[in-house]
């Protein structure tokens, strides 16, 4: 279980954050220093009738607004949609309830701002954890339509597909340090994980879809990134479709697959069709 949340703080701190030559070693998490992804955070966007929701992008763990969901924003841009994106919990590293809070403010500037009733949202690792949060206990099942996890974080890691375990508290000291309250809540059977899990883990008339990949390295195994089987619900793994995508957890947002299985989710009534095959 360390070993996954230290890998992934190892690897996105290298690509994601600018080096300071008087860095401490374990400095404050710079906000989004590389801007909006393509097309995004356009605030006069306005909906159409053919794409009336307003598309949210949740990254992930020590990412950023912008950083490996470029692809994914631009796809969603050239389909139509108008596109936003947020920065928040300190690049996800803070308590997770906090950040649903941010994510919820956000919402409601979207809304605002594009006269749009609902929202969808498209959240990689905890991006796709997250949100669940909003919709079960800040009132996000009133506006959230859609909510596609892209190798999402929804039983943690190093657990058994998602079954409780000793874990680790939900607040405090987590394996990378004390900085990064997130890391410790996403651990498999944590006291948020559980409370989050526990009844309805699909509440509200959202469509839950998650897309997960069998090379994951950090939600692992890549089936906990699942949810509770039901209408709602439909739970895709890249490699039944495409056995050739070698995309793991860190570039599955760039997947061509992920995206395609993100557009048909987006599309139509309640979540991806399980039966629809991506362009690979």
């Amino acid at each position: 279980m360390k070993t996954w949340i230290a890998a992934l703080g190892v690897v996105l701190l290298a690509v994601l954050t600018p080096v300071r030559a008087d860095a401490d070693p374990l400095p404050p998490l710079p906000t989004s220093p590389f801007g909006d992804p393509p097309g995004a955070n356009d605030w006069a966007c306005t909906p159409t009738a053919a794409r009336p929701e307003p598309v949210i992008l949740v990254h992930g763990t020590f990412g950023d607004r912008k950083n490996l969901l470029e692809d994914l924003s631009t796809a969603l841009v050239g389909d139509g949609y108008c596109v936003f994106s947020l920065d928040y919990g300190n690049r996800a590293t803070g308590p997770i309830e906090d950040s649903a809070r941010q994510l919820e403010a956000f919402t409601d500037k979207v809304l605002a701002a594009t006269g749009a009733e609902r929202v969808s949202m498209v959240g990689h690792s905890q991006g796709g954890l997250m949100p669940r949060y909003y919709i079960k206990f800040l009132g996000g099942a009133e506006v959230v339509d859609d909510l596609v996890g892209i190798a999402p974080s929804n039983h943690g890691a190093g657990g058994q597909g998602g079954q409780s375990g000793s874990g680790s508290g939900s607040r405090g000291a987590s394996p990378t340090g004390t900085f990064c309250d997130a890391c410790t809540q996403q651990a498999a059977g944590s006291e948020f994980l559980t409370h989050l899990n526990a009844g309805d883990e699909t509440p509200g008339g959202v469509g839950y879809t998650q897309i997960t990949t069998r090379y994951d390295e950090v939600v692992t195994p890549y089936t906990s990134g699942f949810l509770a089987a039901g209408p709602a619900t439909t739970n895709i793994t890249l490699q039944d479709a495409c056995p050739g995508d070698y995309a793991e957890h860190i570039r599955i947002p760039q997947s061509t697959a992920a995206i395609s299985w993100t557009l048909d989710a987006l599309s139509r009534p309640g979540p991806a069709d399980p039966a629809f095959r991506p362009d690979c």
